[in-house]
């Protein structure tokens, strides 16, 4: 067999409309790709070439083009919509058991632990806006060095600092205890180091963002890829996520232009196996900050980039891009959203043109990169590789 090769993006936050249960989320009605579209002079042809608005549901017109690509969307199997439980999902590892979240802070105890092992003490511990919270709380994390803790909607235990008041060695350590504190009922999905600087009226959050996460509770496809003697290549927070386990090598990245840069090079090398990249900024600088001309603006720079990184891909290569989760800029919530998210495949093995439909579960991209890299498995989901589905007939 000659040399095998998979790229699996995933664009943050990029859902394409409401689950059949996002209201017991509170996400009735989201759809973050169509808020994106509604920005003026949105265009993304190169994501059009895959697909992207030929999906069920895509809420944007579609084009008369066949696409190249097979294009469809995956329901989330997993209790949440959180960053890690996409992730896993789709690495054909589901959690059926949402991770906890603390819509009232967390409890005394935990905080009382945390505060004796790191020395320092809390302020904030509510659910708050990652850049208001610095605003809000600033000040008097300066004047007394107390940790500014904070969580949101998902199972994540937020902890911020300023660079010049808590060296950020020292922040990673306390975050390091907090993710060992962490465990069993107050197991949240995410520890994140949240560092920032400058001035008061003007914090801002810096690029020294780092997540400790749960280590995954069974294989996942990286643990696999590995097993088989293959690569598991990682850029931006793919490691992080995964607490390493089955990775070969890793980029940790400041944004999507790093992202990009380093699948361009990744490209360019003579390796067999996976790689596997998120692109972050779609989420954490806009979806976030409900700002719909940020991400719509991001999504474009993306497809350019995209159309060039198409022309890289050759023989024995696999495209799949994909999302964890949504994170509609346009409603009142600054939190990730209950969404399908876009599945389109591109390369080797995918028949152009086909309608994969509505997947039951994000675990079928991993069966379709183990399927592409020749690897059995027991994971229980559905390649979709070689799928013709209901091809495209020009039909509107």
């Amino acid at each position: 067999m000659g040399r095998k090769r998979v790229f699996l993006i995933v664009l943050d936050g990029l859902g394409i409309g409401a689950l059949p249960d996002a209201a017991a989320y509170g996400d009735a009605g989201s759809h973050t790709l169509a808020a994106c579209g509604a920005y003026q002079d949105f265009a993304l042809p190169a994501l059009a070439r895959l697909g992207l608005f030929h999906v069920e549901g895509s809420g944007l017109e579609t084009p008369s083009a066949r696409p190249e690509g097979a294009y469809g969307r995956a329901a989330e199997l997993s209790a949440g919509k959180d960053t890690t439980t996409g992730h896993w999902e789709m690495a054909g590892l589901p959690s059926l058991r949402p991770f906890p979240t603390f819509s009232q802070g967390f409890p005394p105890a935990l905080l009382e632990d945390f505060s004796r092992r790191t020395g320092r003490g809390v302020l904030c511990n509510r659910p708050y806006s990652g850049t208001q919270v610095i605003q809000d709380y600033g000040l008097r994390h300066m004047a007394g060095g107390d940790w500014i803790v904070y969580t949101s909607a998902d199972s994540v235990f937020q902890l911020a600092a300023h660079e010049e008041k808590v060296p950020l060695e020292e922040l990673y350590q306390a975050c390091a205890i907090a993710r060992e504190i962490c465990q069993g009922e107050w197991a949240v999905g995410r520890v994140i180091a949240r560092p920032f600087a400058g001035n008061y009226p003007g914090y801002f959050r810096t690029q020294g963002r780092h997540d400790y996460s749960l280590p995954p509770h069974g294989p996942t496809m990286l643990d696999m890829v590995g097993a088989a003697g293959m690569e598991v290549l990682a850029v931006g927070k793919i490691w992080d996520i995964f607490g390493g386990r089955g990775i070969s090598r890793h980029w940790p990245t400041g944004g999507n232009a790093q992202g990009m840069e380093a699948l361009e090079a990744l490209a360019g090398e003579d390796f067999s196996g996976l790689c596997f990249a998120n692109l972050v900024d779609f989420d954490m600088l806009y979806g976030h900050r409900n700002d719909v001309e940020g991400f719509a603006r991001a999504l474009k720079e993306f497809d350019r980039w995209l159309s060039g990184f198409l022309q890289r891909l050759g023989r024995g290569d696999l495209l799949i891009i994909t999302a964890d989760h949504g994170c509609d800029p346009s409603t009142p919530s600054t939190d990730h959203s209950r969404e399908y998210v876009p599945v389109l495949l591109y390369g080797e093995g995918v028949v152009p043109g086909a309608d994969l439909g509505t997947r039951s579960s994000f675990g079928d991209v991993a069966a379709s990169v183990l399927a592409h890299l020749g690897i059995n498995h027991d994971l229980g989901f559905a390649s979709m590789l070689g799928e013709k589905g209901r091809e495209y007939d020009g039909a509107q």
